[in-house]
C-alpha cells in the first residue's frame, strides 16, 4: 500500500470501520431483543423492542454518516491532488527554459589561425 493514493486508503479504512460499526449495531440490537424475550410483562417486552429499534436506527445513521464523511474526505483529497498536479504542470510549461552555461560550437566552424 506504499504507492497507493491516500483517497483509496481512506475509502478502505472507512469501509472497514463501517463493517465494524454495523456489526456492533446488530449485536446491540440482538442484545435488546434477547432482553425483550426474557421480559416478564408485555410493557417490558415492548420497551426493549423499542430500544432495539432505536438502537438500530441510530447506529445505522451513525455508520452512514461516518461513511459519507470518509467519502467526502477522500474526494476532497483526490481533488486537491489533481489541482496540485495541474498547477505544477502549468507552472513547468509557463517557465522559460534556461540555457545551460555551455555554448555549443558548430562542427563546420573552424577556429581562425593567427
Amino acid at each position: 500500500m506504499a504507492d497507493a493514493d491516500l483517497d483509496v486508503i481512506i475509502r478502505q479504512l472507512a469501509k472497514q470501520q463501517h463493517k465494524g460499526l454495523t456489526a456492533a449495531v446488530k449485536a446491540r440490537r440482538a442484545r435488546y431483543l434477547t432482553l425483550a424475550a426474557k421480559a416478564k410483562d408485555a410493557a417490558g417486552k415492548q420497551r426493549f423492542r423499542q430500544m432495539a429499534k432505536h438502537a438500530f436506527e441510530e447506529g445505522t445513521a451513525a455508520a452512514s454518516r461516518l461513511r459519507m464523511s470518509a467519502d467526502n474526505a477522500a474526494d476532497s483529497y483526490a481533488r486537491a491532488m489533481r489541482r496540485a498536479a495541474d498547477a505544477l504542470a502549468a507552472q513547468t510549461l509557463a517557465a522559460p527554459k534556461k540555457a545551460s552555461g555551455k555554448t555549443a560550437k558548430s562542427k563546420s566552424a573552424k577556429p581562425a589561425k593567427a
